[in-house]
């Protein structure tokens, strides 16, 4: 159940213009719901291929900053 405040009447009302051959305002809500998860899901889909490039690209980026045995050392710092 949701209430059709003024704001969900105007996107249903976008929704019949976008798809004059849904005869109801259930059908058109149903329609906006669906196309609202793909949206969100090739969002999601966009944001994780960006996030993946990133990494490739700065991928090994600090590769010889630290000398070996750094980490080992800075451990043996912390107490126990």
């Amino acid at each position: 159940m949701i209430t059709e405040t003024d704001e969900v009447a105007e996107a249903l009302d976008v929704a019949a213009t976008r798809w004059p051959e849904t005869k109801s305002r259930r059908e058109l809500l149903l329609r906006l719901a669906m196309e609202g998860r793909i949206a969100v899901e090739r969002q999601q889909d966009e944001e994780i291929a960006l996030r993946r490039i990133a990494i490739r690209e700065t991928s090994g980026a600090l590769t010889g900053t630290y000398e070996p045995g750094y980490l080992d050392r800075l451990r043996d710092e912390w107490p126990a």
